[in-house]
């Protein structure tokens, strides 16, 4: 007995520091760390994420598109030759020009691929929650098993301590001859059996806590202690009433119906090919050209007006020869400083002095006639995938029936094994203490006495599994309806 008294007080006063240096983590905190890195829950978000690209994409399909230019070019100053005939500027060219056209198609299609997406966007909202209760519902499973293998090896370590005070008992009996050499054996028989029991234990306990860690998607740390507790409460809930807030909450159930409006609105979205479009465009622009010899334009009028002139002259020569009278303004022919300027003046638009183009709207109305029976494949295709998802639809909520009767039923069972066990475990924790008293006294053989203790371990084990498999029969129940339920 000293010697318990004294590993009791050693625990109780190393059990402070150990707990300093010992991470915890609550069932809660396992929950959100699953959620924020569990790669199912990750990759449901990201196809939230293109559900919700799509149904932008959807909604900008009424919106019209717009396009818009802006260009410049250089082309060298020289002419080319068609059928001997000279062509293009002498001078260098510097060209620019802008434009902005704008066009919109409406039709049944377009109206009935918005609604298509919206119902993508709900199965995916409600495929991330599904993937969320169902990675919560792993957890709380394998939390509660760790626990479970946690209690064992507790366990394990109490038997220890006591087949160690029997073994000492033993040889302290046998030293004052009031047992046998033989009691003493069995008593180091046992408690080697149960050292190797205790170190199976905290292995499988260990193991358990590293799948743990491993369903929660994060490194396990070299130490953890699980800190929550639920206690065993009788269930309340009828099983009628969770199948009503199950075809309700269920996320599986509910992406399921989403499924089935999407497909409903594909099949409206291939009839509607049979219906005309609506199609609008608009364009304006401009240009912008200028030549990189700024006298380029006067130099061409220049020759202009002295052919000109020469031709004026001519024509007077002409005339007069002829005996009429003369032409007095060929003189008069010139190109004005003023008019020059002008011309410099008219040259200068590059880049950005654009003469508008002339602008363009057109309106047009498309029905298409026949294009091989793709309309009736896609209508007929869409027909059988809308059926296949209501079938689907079906099928989720006779299972749902089934899963929540069979997990409520379970879950009863489980309740009353657990009421059963612990009034057993009384009463063999009572025949153990008895059984040591009598032991101590002579009353009892060392046999008697590891008897009650394997009675005692059997009902203790029994207990503890008892308990926590009614916690995964709890976890299971709210997997089937959806939420939590306690």
């Amino acid at each position: 007995m000293r010697k318990l008294w004294s590993a009791v007080l050693l625990l109780a006063t190393a059990g402070p520091l150990a707990a300093q240096a010992t991470a915890s983590l609550s069932l809660e905190e396992a929950i959100d760390l699953a959620k924020k890195n569990s790669p199912m829950v990750l990759t449901s978000r990201n196809n939230r994420a293109r559900a919700e690209a799509s149904l932008k994409s959807a909604y900008g399909a009424l919106l019209p598109s717009a396009n818009s230019s802006l260009s410049t070019s250089l082309r060298q100053g020289k002419q080319q030759y068609f059928s001997g005939v000279a062509f293009g500027a002498t001078s260098d060219v510097l060209n620019s020009s802008w434009g902005l056209d704008v066009s919109a198609r409406l039709s049944a299609r377009t109206l009935a691929t918005m609604r298509s997406a919206k119902a993508a966007l709900d199965a995916s909202e409600n495929a991330l929650k599904a993937d969320e209760n169902s990675i919560r519902s792993t957890i709380i499973q394998q939390y509660n098993l760790a626990q479970q293998m946690q209690a064992r090896a507790a366990l394990q370590d109490s038997l220890v301590a006591s087949t160690q005070l029997q073994l000492d008992l033993a040889r302290a009996k046998a030293g004052v001859g009031s047992a046998t050499s033989l009691d003493v054996k069995r008593a180091e028989v046992a408690f080697g059996q149960q050292q190797v029991a205790a170190l199976r234990a905290h292995n499988s306990a260990n193991v358990e806590r590293l799948r743990l860690f491993q369903a929660i998607s994060i490194p396990a740390p070299d130490a953890v202690t699980l800190t929550s507790k639920t206690a065993v409460t009788e269930p309340t809930l009828g099983v009628q009433e969770l199948v009503t807030a199950a075809r309700q909450s269920n996320p599986t159930v509910l992406a399921s119906r989403s499924q089935v409006t999407q497909a409903e609105s594909e099949l409206t979205a291939a009839r509607g090919d049979y219906l005309p479009s609506v199609g609008f465009n608009a364009s304006v622009g401009g240009s912008a050209q200028q030549y990189r010899d700024g006298n380029y334009l006067v130099n061409q009028a220049q020759n202009s007006v002295a052919s000109s002139r020469a031709n004026c002259f001519t024509t007077d020569s002409l005339r007069r020869g002829a005996g009429l009278s003369g032409i007095s303004s060929c003189g008069a022919i010139a190109l004005s400083a003023n008019d020059a300027q002008k011309l410099r003046d008219s040259n200068n638009q590059f880049p950005f002095g654009f003469t508008p183009n002339p602008y363009s709207v057109s309106l047009s109305v498309s029905l298409p006639l026949f294009d091989g029976f793709s309309r009736e494949q896609r209508v007929q295709a869409q027909t059988l995938t809308r059926n296949e998802s209501q079938q689907r639809v079906r099928a989720y909520e006779l299972q749902l029936v089934t899963d929540i009767t069979s997990a409520h039923g379970t879950l009863l069972a489980d309740y009353r094994t657990v009421k059963l066990l612990e009034n057993n475990t009384q009463a063999a924790r009572d025949a153990l203490r008895l059984a040591e008293e009598r032991y101590r006294v002579g009353l009892n053989s060392l046999v008697d006495l590891q008897q009650s203790r394997s009675d005692y371990e059997k009902a203790q084990t029994d207990l503890i599994d008892a308990s926590f498999e009614f916690h995964r029969a709890y976890a299971a129940l709210e997997n089937a309806v959806g939420r939590p339920l306690r």
